[in-house]
């Protein structure tokens, strides 16, 4: 990737919009695609049940938005 703002972070982020992880998987980060994907699949899969929607919706929206962000900031290796 280019660096931060780069067409290749654009994608990544448009990707993680659809499916939380997706977007680091296209940047090469496969545990931060694991992690997103896991977290955000059990809290939206808890918040489908209808008594655990309070604590687990916004959990799952506060991390699948922080999935985009991260994906959107990546700045690739730093070379010296």
């Amino acid at each position: 990737m280019a660096g931060q703002g780069s067409g290749g972070n654009v994608i990544a982020a448009v990707c993680n919009f659809f499916i939380p992880g997706l977007g680091h998987l296209v940047q090469g980060r496969i545990l931060g695609a694991l992690f997103f994907f896991i977290v955000v699949g059990v809290c939206y899969a808890l918040a489908a049940t209808v008594i655990l929607t309070i604590l687990f919706g916004p959990l799952g929206v506060i991390f699948h938005i922080w999935s985009i962000i991260s994906a959107a900031r990546y700045r690739g290796r730093e070379t010296l």
